[in-house]
């Protein structure tokens, strides 16, 4: 019988797994992803990690592996206007600055992140099988049984659900959820520029949803482009010549040329928050547990959160001698994830909604408040910090850069 098993093998679900098994490497983890082995190389994207959360790959050893990759962020621009507008005047500007020479956030690969997270399971002996997904779940007292799609069963004291915003296990376990649509799809590709972007970060808030443009390594950014779906549907399958020109309108020239060279996707946006993140024997985190809107590139480190507050609720456990997967045990990583996931939910459901729109009072109003801020620099601070999640009230140790 395993002592826990992941079902998910992204960057959550092999975090969780390295975080329990260096913690406490007695106990029996694995993995279980469902897509194919080699799959993940061919990922182009990449993704904003916060400064709390590298503090938790370093604690894993592998921070200086993903380092030489990762682009700091060191400065980030908010602007709101309209596709037309000839100038677009800037209401907010953030130091990219946690500490001295330490930033709020990175860019990094997600092949980069993935490989090293592969590399770590590997060293730290975790199993990871692939092409199977879960298709049954049984609760027992003392155990879950998880059935595979080959037809296998494994047996295991607590099973973690990573496997997304649509879970399949969420569903098998009964755990219903809050969930609605916003008419929108992120558009996301990777533009190679001419001129340097010095590791500056924008967020120019339209009428149609933020775009955002993300620096990467080489003179490339990632862009997270929020439309219509219909209009990102269309824009996807359009040629890099239609791509290229509506992208210009939006990102503009002060970085030279732009060339798309990345593949073009857009992924559907909505909100989704699991009504609870446990049950018998079984915990969601990651995705599976909240999906939210990208406008505050907060999606992926909500589920490191998960993982360092769900890895020190299980080992502190199993130091006391008791059950990993008792529900009594994994309410109390429920109560430490619960409110700050719906707080975040709330937070980008709204501002998504006051940005994305063209209203003129609205405008006045959200462009008055965000220039406010920027004349606050005690403010300016507060929101940066806890973008960075250095200082949040209650961190799991991890976070905090300290072993469990």
């Amino acid at each position: 019988m395993r002592d826990m098993l992941v079902v998910g093998g992204g960057y959550v679900g092999l975090s969780m797994a390295v975080a329990v098994k260096q913690a406490a490497p007695h106990l029996d983890v694995a993995v279980v992803e469902a897509a194919p082995e080699h799959v993940w190389r061919k990922d182009p994207r990449a993704s904003a990690i916060i400064a709390a959360a590298t503090k938790m790959l370093d604690v894993f050893g592998i921070w200086n592996e993903i380092e030489p990759t990762a682009q700091p962020i060191t400065k980030m621009i908010v602007t709101d206007s309209k596709t037309s507008d000839p100038v677009r005047p800037v209401f907010l500007t953030f130091d990219g600055e946690v500490e001295d020479g330490k930033p709020f956030a990175h860019m990094i690969p997600n092949v980069a992140m993935v490989g090293a997270l592969r590399g770590a399971c590997e060293r730290l002996g975790i199993e990871i099988t692939h092409g199977l997904s879960a298709t049954g779940l049984k609760t027992l007292d003392t155990h879950a049984e998880i059935t595979l799609s080959d037809g296998s069963t494994i047996e295991t004291r607590l099973v973690v659900a990573c496997d997304g915003v649509r879970s399949h296990l969420r569903d098998l376990a009964g755990i219903k959820t809050v969930h609605w649509e916003y008419g929108q799809s992120g558009i996301v590709t990777t533009v190679e520029h001419e001129r340097p972007h010095n590791g500056c970060a924008e967020e120019h808030f339209l009428p149609s949803g933020p775009f955002a443009i993300l620096p990467l390594k080489d003179n490339r950014s990632s862009l997270v482009w929020t439309e219509t779906t219909a209009d990102a549907d269309r824009l996807v399958r359009s040629d890099d010549l239609i791509f290229e020109e509506e992208l210009e309108r939006r990102f503009g020239h002060k970085l030279g040329a732009l060339k798309v060279v990345g593949d073009k996707r857009a992924f559907p946006l909505g909100l989704t928050l699991a009504r609870a993140f446990v049950a018998p024997r079984l915990a969601l985190a990651g995705d599976a547990a909240h999906g939210i809107h990208p406008i505050s590139g907060q999606g992926l480190n909500l589920g490191f959160k998960d993982v360092a507050a769900l890895a020190e609720t299980i080992v502190e456990a199993d130091r006391l001698g008791l059950d990993i997967g008792s529900i009594n045990i994994l309410e109390r990583y429920q109560a430490w994830r619960r409110f700050d996931t719906f707080r975040m939910g709330v937070t980008t459901d709204v501002l998504n909604r006051l940005f994305s729109n063209d209203l003129a009072p609205i405008r006045i109003a959200r462009d008055f408040g965000l220039g406010l801020v920027d004349r606050l620099p005690g403010l300016k601070s507060y929101f940066i910090d806890q973008a960075a999640g250095t200082t949040a009230a209650g961190n799991p140790r991890l976070l905090a850069g300290e072993r469990i």
